[in-house]
């Protein structure tokens, strides 16, 4: 049996190291990961199985375009590799789209595979004027709206947003959220 809980912070180390396993070390330079420096999530929710252990997360961040309009960004999401096929990622999923759209969020971008996010209603083609601060592939750019046209009000660069982590945040500066140009 798999419980999805809130995360605690006696799951940090599980859930790093989990996500060293399934992205390894390369994660940290993902065009996302800029966007989660230095932020506590919005939500974070983990999966446990009936010992205990950690064997799946999914973070949920706000971000917001230069307006200030908001959504929230969705990632990392993993699962143990020995509990795939067990719908581990599927419940983390839905559990953390449900709160979102519960707790009145209009709408969560990603990148990721459209084969597998569809399923959960993302869909490619509604950030055609959104970017971000970084290299994107824009195929696996995805959104999925709680309220219909929510996504029409992203516009242009969007960036960090939310509560800044006591923690790790003072050691990263807001210029690390900006616009950088690609060699």
């Amino acid at each position: 049996m798999i419980d999805i809980v809130d995360e605690a912070p006696a799951h940090t180390g599980a859930r790093e190291a989990l996500l060293d396993q399934c992205f390894g070390e390369n994660r940290f330079t993902k065009t996302s990961e800029r966007l989660r420096e230095g932020r506590l999530p919005v939500f974070a929710f983990t999966a446990l199985d009936e010992t205990g252990r950690l064997v799946g997360t999914v973070r949920l961040w706000s971000v917001a375009d230069r307006n200030g309009f908001q959504t929230l960004l969705l990632g990392p999401l993993a699962v143990d590799p020995g509990c795939r096929g067990q719908q581990v990622g599927d419940r983390l999923m839905r559990h953390a789209l449900n709160q979102a759209a519960v707790h009145g969020h209009g709408s969560v971008i990603l990148v990721g595979d459209l084969p597998y996010y569809a399923r959960f209603g993302f869909d490619a083609g509604l950030l055609d004027d959104v970017s971000l601060p970084g290299p994107l592939e824009y195929q696996r750019f995805l959104g999925v709206e709680f309220q219909a046209g929510h996504l029409a009000g992203l516009d242009g660069l969007v960036l960090a947003a939310g509560q800044i982590d006591p923690v790790t945040g003072s050691a990263i500066s807001e210029k690390s959220h900006a616009p950088r140009k690609l060699a």
